[in-house]
């Protein structure tokens, strides 16, 4: 009975330990990130470490120099790295993710050996050894034989660099960028601390006045033995020239404390190692001013060690990566689920310091918020899914977004519509920010001025003159459609119809029945644009006949064309998800729309790479006895488009709202409507999905989503706490007051 006993306490031992082995060595959601997904077939994202919508990132730059395959000024790059290129120039301390047109991508650190050599194509180098993770990029460094490593706070960057004995260097190029926009200032503090400032800015090219600073301050954890300053001025023509000795050259300021400004000029830290030592460079960054880079600096990382700072970050993202957990699947499905979540995590980004200071939109002016001021809106994209995710699982952050949003209203006087960095952009087309706004108060987030927020939607939708949020409004409102005086005139119109759509809702959860009724109306002229011979979407002119020549497939990839933007007529065809019931009796019934809706994919009009028709595969579920083809046609396209793989993005992440249509598409929901908040359900890619709930916003804890998986055939049955529901839809509010959504296939 004794040695019963024993062989008991052991085994129950055993056991203890067996499990905590698990438990310690089981992958965390932060472990299944991929960084390096979407770094190629222009998805645009970087491989390197950023925080949770952090303000500083690092990004290994290589896309300088001919001897890359892609060259940044030789054809359109917005991103600083792409996986195909081996040409490295340096090191970049902000970045953009998953945008189309180039900005950022500066303030480049590069270690090298031996001379200082200032000219980034000849002391740049092939690399290898590659490893990215959540908040951690390393490299080895071939020409120097040195190991690179880099983690980041929310406003820092940390940089580890391992030399070999003899002459070392580090040098800090702030002429060289992603952006062509110039003009820089350096100042060496000491022999372990620089502080200065590079202008950037001209997002598309399309607001050269708008240029604005990033200041920086960065600390090296040894003094340099030596340091110095370079400067390359222009090469000048005349008389005068001749007497320009320095001439186009390159002058070198060693030792010297004095503030430089220019275009190419940058800074050197040189060392004299006797044996292999590492070097750690911390740099705060700022929109605001260099005092405040330092204080980032100091209040994120202060006296800890890379480690330290690698773990905070690293632990933050599984924090946020944590709030949906999936069971079951893959590795790979896992994989390519949390770098989807991971991407939608960036942006919108932190624009405010520690201290809670901004740069106001437009005004040149400091704010201050104790909540955290966003930026980075690209709300042509993110309105028709990111943000109706971040309701879900991250509303505190979605609530702060909205209240960015407003103040930038202050501000500026319109609701934003590409903001970037207390800049409006302009770019793209329609009113988003209403859909987003009206979006987020549909869905209980409450905790902003939502008088303030009709008024500004109302002063878009209102204002025929001078308004920059909708070009030709007077006409819309006149005709109810833009005519080809305008730019993509027809998906303009659709675009300011689902604004429209969206300020009625708001209006009638505000008990303002009048402007519901007006704005409901507004949001079905599109159907002025519908040619019930071709049951297409198509442009008018000024005088209300139809364009001609019409071709319905041009502006397929991108192309111009007159009548839609980034897109054409099959791609916008469906872009009206508030009406799809009226466009089903325009096509003449559910037959005729299924099999419109139908040949979009089998003519291989639709595209995946862009938004405009990425909710087509769900609207089968609209048609009784067709929602098997969603399920199949949303399968098929995350099989097809998103792997574990550089080019495992289908193109341009769009700030990440093409990974944010994964991460629905793989739970199995999607918002069908922006702005109305109703999910569509199709089959979820796991066995169990947790999604954790917010307790300020909702009474639940957490919504499970189930699959019940007797074959992999069609969805028989769908139930919410053991209740079949009636369809493949489910309002916003039922599902986070639900506690399981079971999938129940046949």
């Amino acid at each position: 009975m004794v040695l019963n006993k024993r062989i008991t306490i052991q085994t129950a031992c055993f056991f203890y330990m067996l499990f905590f082995s698990i438990a310690v060595f089981a992958q965390q959601p932060a472990d299944f990130v991929n960084p390096f997904i979407g770094t190629s077939n222009y998805g645009a994202a970087f491989p390197g470490p950023i925080a949770p919508r952090g303000m500083a990132s690092i990004s290994p730059f290589n896309v300088a120099g001919s001897q890359n395959k892609l060259e940044k000024d030789s054809q359109w790059l917005s991103n600083p790295y792409v996986k195909e290129n081996t040409f490295l120039t340096g090191f970049s301390q902000v970045n953009l993710s998953g945008v189309g047109c180039p900005e950022l991508g500066v303030i480049l650190l590069m270690p090298t050996t031996g001379a200082v050599e200032i000219n980034h194509l000849t002391y740049g180098s092939t690399y290898s050894n590659e490893v990215a993770k959540a908040a951690y990029y390393s490299v080895n460094i071939d020409k120097y034989n040195v190991k690179a490593e880099f983690t980041a706070s929310k406003r820092a960057g940390v940089s580890k660099f391992t030399f070999p004995k003899g002459k070392s260097n580090v040098l800090l190029n702030l002429g060289l960028g992603l952006t062509n926009e110039e003009g820089a200032m350096v100042k060496v503090v000491s022999p372990s601390e620089i502080e200065g400032m590079r202008s950037v800015g001209s997002f598309c090219y399309n607001s050269p006045e708008a240029a604005y600073p990033v200041y920086f301050v960065a600390k090296f954890s040894k003094p340099a033995d030596q340091f110095g300053v370079w400067k390359k001025p222009s090469k000048y023509e005349g008389t005068e020239a001749q007497w320009m000795t320095y001439n186009g050259k390159a002058r070198m300021m060693e030792n010297t404390t004095k503030m430089v400004v220019g275009d190419s000029i940058g800074t050197y830290f040189s060392y004299q190692f006797d044996k292999e030592e590492t070097v750690e460079v911390k740099i705060g960054v700022s929109y605001v001013s260099i005092e405040n880079a330092r204080e980032n600096l100091e209040k994120e990382t202060g006296n800890k060690s890379f480690e330290a700072v690698y773990k905070e970050t690293y632990d933050e993202w599984n924090t946020e990566l944590s709030k949906i957990l999936v069971e079951g699947g893959s590795t790979e499905g896992k994989t390519i689920f949390y770098t989807a979540l991971y991407h939608t995590l960036i942006h919108p980004n932190t624009l405010n310091d520690y201290n809670g200071e901004y740069p106001e939109i437009k005004r040149g002016k400091v704010g201050t918020t104790k909540n955290t001021r966003y930026t980075v809106f690209s709300l042509w994209d993110t309105y028709r899914n990111l943000h109706q995710l971040m309701a879900l699982a991250y509303p505190q952050q979605q609530s702060d977004m909205v209240k960015s949003m407003l103040e930038m209203y202050d501000e500026n006087g319109w609701l934003p519509k590409w903001e970037l960095n207390a800049t409006e952009t302009f770019t793209m087309v329609g009113d988003p920010a209403s859909i987003v706004i009206a979006d987020t108060y549909l869905k209980g987030i409450r905790d902003f001025d939502v008088q303030k927020a009709y008024g500004a939607m109302l002063k878009g939708a209102d204002q025929v003159e001078n308004n920059p949020l909708r070009p030709g409004l007077k006409e819309y409102i006149e005709k109810g459609y833009l005519s080809t005086n305008h730019r993509g005139p027809v998906s303009t119109t659709q675009e300011y119809n689902a604004s429209d759509y969206s300020i009625a809702l708001l209006a009638k959860a505000l008990g303002k029945k009048e402007d519901e009724k007006r704005f409901k109306n507004r949001s079905l002229s599109y159907r002025k644009l519908f040619d019930k011979n071709l049951k297409l979407l198509r442009p008018r002119t000024a005088d209300g006949k139809w364009y001609e020549p019409f071709d319905p497939v041009a502006g397929a990839n991108f192309e111009e064309n007159i009548g839609f933007i980034e897109g054409n007529a099959w791609q916008y065809a469906f872009m009206v998800p508030h009406d799809i019931r009226g466009l089903i009796q325009l096509m003449g019934g559910e037959k005729a729309f299924s099999s419109q809706l139908q040949k979009v994919f089998d003519s291989k009009q639709f595209d995946m790479a862009n938004e405009p028709d990425i909710a087509y595969p769900y609207l089968f579920n609209y048609i009784k006895g067709d929602e098997w083809k969603s399920q199949e046609m949303v399968q098929k396209l995350v099989r097809n488009y998103f792997q574990n793989q550089p080019k495992g993005l289908p193109g341009n992440d769009d700030t990440g709202t093409m990974s944010a249509w994964l991460v629905y598409s793989m739970m199995g929901i999607y918002p069908i409507a922006p702005g109305d908040p109703v999910y569509t359900i199709t089959t979820p890619m796991f066995d169990k999905i947790t999604i954790q709930l917010d307790s300020k916003y909702y009474k639940n804890k957490s919504i499970v989503i189930e699959r019940e998986k007797n074959t992999d055939g069609k969805i028989k049955t769908i139930e919410l706490d053991g209740k079949k529901l009636p369809g493949y839809f489910i309002s916003h509010d039922d599902f986070v007051n639900g506690k399981t959504l079971k999938v129940i296939q046949n």
